[in-house]
């Protein structure tokens, strides 16, 4: 990966955004993409959108969403500790001692995700993972009034920044899922812009947003963009770890390249394209089978007007909607050349019909 596209990853990975409170990480996002674009455009929801040849009448569709799994606040106590629930899925069983973000108005805050201490426990509360609402969030305050005077009920929270890299160009950061669909689709944006005279249709790279809580912004963009085609960029669950059951999820490794997927949401003809690509190329990929439709940008954008034909590729991760989600760089090239590839190889006459 080179200088310009890691430093924007890292970047992306720095910001702190829930589901709908994406601002920050879009801010991010559109400053850079829209070097690459045509135009850049922006809707009520916080879509950003990068266009190429935007008076193309033949649209393809490129989604990744920014936003990520967080909390917010629900109740202050009188002793100035935040109680939160969830936004998306969360695991509560690796929360406590987790260091925390807090978007006030007044800026960010920081906090930690506190729990009675092990040696105050019985044996019996060693056991139990705790629910959210025994979890609190500890900014220091002395009490309610201090705490109102920096946050109040509706405040969201994130996972605080942590991005560290490991070895073999792998790294781990909060946020994962899915900020590497978000870079993605901004740097399939910088490949196509460098060869845009041979790009013989529309492209519409989305920043989506409110994945987490229902596919909510690729919903309302893939409605407004009425695509042809589309191909959604997702992290996927990765099986080179310890206890994970290579029958369900097959096998998928980091650094291996990015997931092409089978099943009922994925075209027929889109998939098969992105599979010949990908071996014309020699782009590294990995199979994985999907029996249900899924809960990635890819469920929502395919049924959208009167259907669109659509693709995932998911990016191989570890330990999913943790603080500690692992990916690799080596995948996230790969996959950014395989569908700006593909997309050069898609014309106003290919015929997504499956026969």
């Amino acid at each position: 990966m080179n200088t310009e596209s890691k430093k924007f990853l890292c970047n992306l990975l720095a910001q702190c955004g829930p589901s709908g409170f994406e601002e920050t990480a879009q801010a991010v996002w559109v400053k850079r993409t829209k070097q690459f674009s045509d135009k850049v455009t922006r809707d009520v929801h916080g879509n950003a959108v990068g266009i190429l040849n935007p008076k193309a009448p033949f649209k393809v569709m490129l989604a990744g969403h920014c936003d990520e799994i967080g909390f917010i606040v629900s109740h202050i106590s009188n002793d100035g500790y935040l109680h939160i629930i969830p936004i998306g899925g969360i695991d509560t069983g690796v929360l406590p001692g987790s260091q925390v973000k807090v978007q006030t108005e007044k800026g960010w805050i920081d906090g930690v995700i506190g729990k009675k201490a092990i040696h105050l426990m019985e044996v019996e509360e060693r056991r139990k993972v705790l629910p959210m609402k025994e979890l609190w969030v500890d900014i220091g305050a002395k009490d309610r009034d201090d705490a109102l005077k920096v946050t109040k009920v509706g405040d969201p929270i994130s996972y605080a920044p942590n991005y560290l890299e490991l070895r073999n160009n792998i790294f781990s950061s909060k946020g994962c899922d899915n900020k590497m669909g978000a870079f993605v689709v901004s740097e399939v944006q910088k490949i196509l812009s460098q060869k845009k005279s041979k790009l013989k249709v529309g492209v519409y790279s989305v920043s989506t947003v409110q994945e987490e809580v229902g596919l909510r912004g690729a919903t309302t963009s893939a409605f407004g963009i009425d695509p042809q085609a589309a191909i959604a960029v997702d992290v996927g669950f990765s099986s080179d770890t310890p206890g994970i059951d290579k029958r369900l999820v097959g096998e998928v490794s980091l650094g291996k390249g990015p997931i092409l997927h089978c099943g009922p949401q994925i075209n027929r003809v889109l998939g098969k394209l992105l599979e010949t690509v990908a071996k014309k190329k020699k782009i590294p990929c990995q199979m994985s089978s999907l029996g249900r439709p899924g809960g990635t940008d890819t469920a929502a954008i395919q049924i959208t007007r009167a259907g669109v034909a659509t693709a995932l590729i998911s990016i191989p991760n570890r330990y999913m909607h943790t603080m500690v989600e692992t990916c690799s760089t080596d995948d996230l090239v790969a996959a950014s050349n395989l569908i700006a590839e593909t997309i050069l190889n898609i014309t106003p006459k290919t015929d997504f019909v499956p026969k």
